[in-house]
């Protein structure tokens, strides 16, 4: 310490001897030696200002979060992967018939089961530093705040995929400092008990896409892929990981489908080409593609991929799907009622007060659970069925060729 200070003084006296060298300073007779002094209170006092300053921040920041709850690493992960998922009903022979209704279209998977493409977009888009930082990036978190004070009109946003994860799952869309705070420190904790690959695949489960070809909410990848795409998230070429990539940003501005499942005029795709352009963009910057790559993504027509309309089957078999799902749901309550211990030895009242709730569970659960429902029903034998029913001569050809 002595020798550093040694040498910052004989700098300090060769920068005074040059300033000596000018008449002003000789003028008004100021030494080194009271410009040396100088330069060490001001140095105290911003030192000591700046700890001030830090030991303020800090006590603020602490009495934000005061009275949060301490999550354990259970907790944190069971609220993170807590996801609804889109329960899907299939004929026999495992021939899809559609998804049921539900607030939110979604469907799991694990990250291995996404093209790199899109790792490589969301991270490049949404978090460059995704791979280096734990929790936060205090610079990015700097920014944002000193935009939000001063009402900045560009807000370029500061939370990693790690925050955007806590705000999802655990936290509400509150704008607050309390929020805030609580948003970092959460985010800071569960870099602790995830690895990042865990975060990552989290978050491509979690992430908004706006609407599919059918006019339905999605959420989470394969979702998105398979509603706007009509593929699977491994499946998903460069230009269209691209595109989802920069949509969790503004779901419903840059989805391309409206809620009646028409594909937007030019004006409403606009503004997602513009952030599919700089998502790309971001993606040669970060070396994630090369220059050749990035051209030929950009002159590509993504309209061509978009998937075509595909009603929910409760709109297109609505009686068919009502008496599935009505199956469906008398069966999972009979093992409920199964399940029960001493369910004969209650009274009539209360039979039906615990079967109306186990009805509110399934029904839930069907809805939201991912279930699988499976039926004996041959696709083609209903089919014509269906064809024969609308076909009147089916049913009166034989009299209309008697009476002629």
């Amino acid at each position: 310490m002595n020798h550093f200070l040694s040498r910052c003084k004989d700098g300090w006296n060769r920068f005074v001897e040059k300033l000596s060298e000018i008449e002003f300073f000789r003028k008004i007779g100021i030494t080194y030696q009271v410009l040396w002094n100088l330069l060490l209170i001001t140095l105290i006092i911003g030192l000591l200002s700046a700890m001030f300053a830090g030991g303020a921040a800090a006590g603020y920041f602490a009495s934000l979060v005061a009275d949060e709850p301490s999550y354990s690493e259970e907790d944190m992960r069971m609220q993170v992967s807590s996801l609804t998922e889109t329960s899907e009903i299939y004929l026999a022979n495992d021939v899809l018939l559609g998804k049921l209704r539900s607030d939110v279209e979604r469907e799991i998977v694990s990250l291995d089961e996404v093209a790199d493409e899109v790792k490589w977009a969301i991270i490049a888009t949404e978090d460059e530093h995704f791979y280096e930082h734990e929790g936060i990036v205090p610079k990015a978190l700097l920014r944002a705040t000193m935009q939000e004070l001063s009402n900045a009109s560009m807000q370029t946003g500061g939370s990693t995929l790690t925050q955007q994860l806590i705000k999802q799952q655990i936290l509400s869309n509150e704008v607050s400092f309390d929020r805030k705070a609580t948003e970092i420190m959460l985010a800071m904790r569960l870099e602790q008990f995830m690895s990042k690959d865990e975060i990552l695949e989290a978050y491509l489960n979690v992430v908004p896409f706006g609407r599919n070809a059918s006019g339905r909410n999605v959420e989470g990848i394969e979702a998105a892929a398979n509603g706007i795409f009509g593929v699977t998230a491994a499946e998903l070429t460069l230009p269209q990981s691209a595109y989802l990539a920069g949509m969790p940003q503004s779901p419903y501005g840059y989805t391309p489908f409206t809620s009646e499942a028409q594909v937007k005029d030019d004006d409403g795709l606009r503004a997602g080409f513009n952030r599919y352009r700089t998502v790309l963009n971001r993606m040669l910057e970060k070396g994630y593609i090369t220059e050749e790559e990035h051209n030929e993504a950009l002159s590509y027509d993504i309209t061509t991929d978009f998937a075509e309309n595909a009603p929910d089957p409760m709109s297109k078999n609505p009686m068919l799907t009502s008496e599935i799902n009505r199956r469906a749901t008398a069966v999972l309550v009979q093992q409920k009622i199964d399940a029960h211990e001493g369910w004969d030895q209650l009274s009539a009242t209360a039979q039906e007060i615990e079967r109306t709730e186990f009805l509110e569970q399934v029904e839930n659960a069907i809805t939201n659970g991912g279930y699988k429902i499976t039926t004996t029903i041959d696709k083609e034998l209903y089919d014509a069925m269906n064809e024969a029913a609308q076909n009147s001569d089916a049913f009166f050809g034989a009299e209309k060729k008697w009476s002629t």
